[in-house]
Parts: structure tokens; sequence; C-alpha cells
């Protein structure tokens, strides 16, 4: 079996060192960048599974580093920065991150992230807001969900996901029409709903909403229905 290649991006040796040791002792090959520039070299040539992303980096933000990765590559980032506030916790999964950590951490908790997050991995399932799996794809004249392929269609054109976007997207279409609450869309979309923040809903659904228009302005089949939920809007 193939050993799990985690990138870590760090221009702070003490903590770069502290995360190799953590990942090597539990089975991980840890690659170690200081920059973002050394990252991108490395990233193509190590074809890494998870990204550990520091925010403050020497030559860029994180955030912006994380953006570009998200123009043709939707493997997992892990943000780690001393940053607290909520709302750079909300910037960072609404571009596209799938986990925060922040500075001081604990090593344990890093790797146990970092096992969490691959298991669920981009191909994984999505849980039901109901009891039970959703194992049925979704086609309707707009769009069609391949779960199998983890592709989704809209009005002819493929939309690039991530994990957690797709999973909300699968969620809303396999019962349109029904408001889902912020809970069961959190029970959708991670393995483990309650350690996640309780926007983190919003900003997923706001970047998918983004990815919608993109590729058709005029629509909005996203309907928030305030106090309640999301509701994927019936065609008519």
């Amino acid at each position: 079996m193939r050993t799990s290649v985690i990138l870590i991006v760090e221009d702070e040796p003490s903590i770069a060192d502290t995360l190799i040791y953590a990942l090597r002792t539990e089975g991980f090959k840890p690659v170690h960048c200081l920059t973002g520039q050394t990252a991108n070299a490395a990233f193509a040539r190590d074809e890494p599974d998870l990204v550990i992303l520091d925010v403050g980096l020497p030559d860029c933000s994180g955030f912006d580093w994380c953006k570009a990765l998200r123009q043709h590559s939707a493997v997992p980032v892990l943000f780690l920065t001393a940053r607290e506030s909520e709302i750079d916790r909300v910037v960072g999964l609404e571009i596209g991150g799938d986990d925060y950590v922040t500075k001081p951490f604990s090593p344990r908790e890093v790797t146990a992230r970092v096992r969490a997050i691959l298991r669920r991995g981009p191909m994984a399932s999505t849980t039901s807001p109901e009891p039970g799996k959703v194992t049925k794809d979704v086609t309707e004249s707009t769009l069609q969900i391949n779960a199998e392929k983890f592709e989704a269609i809209y009005c002819g054109r493929r939309l690039h996901l991530t994990r957690y976007e797709f999973r909300l997207l699968r969620a809303l279409t396999t019962r349109p029409g029904h408001v889902l609450s912020r809970d069961q869309l959190m029970e959708a979309g991670w393995e483990d709903p309650g350690s996640s923040l309780d926007r983190t809903v919003d900003a997923h659904i706001k970047t998918l909403r983004a990815k919608l228009r993109e590729i058709q302005p005029d629509g909005e089949p996203i309907q928030t229905h305030r106090g309640l939920g999301y509701a994927w809007r019936l065609e008519p």
C-alpha cells in the first residue's frame, strides 16, 4: 500500500520539525517546504495526498496559495495558523480548506485530523440527512450527479467541487423541494459534524452557489429558508 504523502508548507522550522516527527511516527511520508513557491514545485513532484498549510508564509498568503491550488486540484488542505478569529476560519473554509487548526496545537490532534480527512476521501459516499445511506444518483434536466465518479454536470458543464460541496449538493438534490437544516446538512457532509463551526455549512453553500452561477448566472437553484435551512428548487 502506498504511504500517504503529506506536504507541509510552514516557514517556522521548529513547528515543521514537530509535524514531521509526528507524521513519520504515524506512518506518513512528510515533505516540508518553507515558501509557497517551493511548495508549488513539491506539489507537482511529490503528488501529496494532503497539504498542511500555514496562512502566514514569507512570500504569499496561505489563503491565496490555496485558492490557486483549487483551480486545478481538490487535494485536501488543513490550515495551520496563529489566527484564531472566526472570520479567518470561515475564509479558510470558503476558499476550499478542509480543516483549520490554530497554534499552539497538539501534534497528536493534527495527525488525528489528517487521518480523519484522508479516511473521508474525495470519493466517499454522502450520508443522507435521513437515517441510512443515499445510494442513488441524481438526474434532472439541468443537473446530473454520478456519485461513483464524484462528478456533477450542471447545464451541460462539469462542476469542479470540493468533497464538501459535492456532498452538500447531493444531499440537497436527493430531496428537491425539501428544506434541510444546517444540522442535517452537516450530518450529510461531515463525518464529525460536532467539531465543525456553526457557519461551516453557510460558507460551503456560498462557494457552491458561486460555482453554479459561473455556469448559469441567472439561475438560483439553492433556496435559503431563513431560520430553517436550505432547499434545492424544484424544476417547473
